[in-house]
C-alpha cells in the first residue's frame, strides 16, 4: 500500500510520517512511504492544509497530525 505524507517537512510532517510507520508495523502491513514536500504537488491532491495523509492516493486526513490508531483502522480496511 503506498503511503503518502503531504506536507513541506515541518515538525508535524514528520510526526506524521513516524505515526504512518508505527500504524503500519503495529498492523502487520507492509507499506510504501512517500513523502510528497513540493506544493504544485501537494495541490494536485486538493489539500489547502498540510499535513495531510494519503493512502493509495485517497486524502484521509488534512490539516492536522493522524494518530496511530486512526491510521491502523484505515490501513486494516
Amino acid at each position: 500500500m503506498k503511503v503518502q505524507v503531504l506536507g513541506t517537512g515541518c515538525p508535524k510532517c514528520q510526526q506524521t510520517a513516524e505515526n504512518a510507520k508505527a500504524a503500519a508495523e503495529a498492523a502487520g502491513v507492509q507499506i510504501d512511504l512517500v513523502k510528497v514536500d513540493k506544493p504544485a504537488d501537494i495541490a494536485k491532491f486538493g489539500v489547502m492544509f498540510t499535513p495531510a495523509l494519503a493512502l493509495d492516493g485517497d486524502v484521509k486526513v488534512s490539516g492536522r497530525i493522524p494518530t496511530v490508531d486512526e491510521i491502523k483502522e484505515w490501513l486494516s480496511k
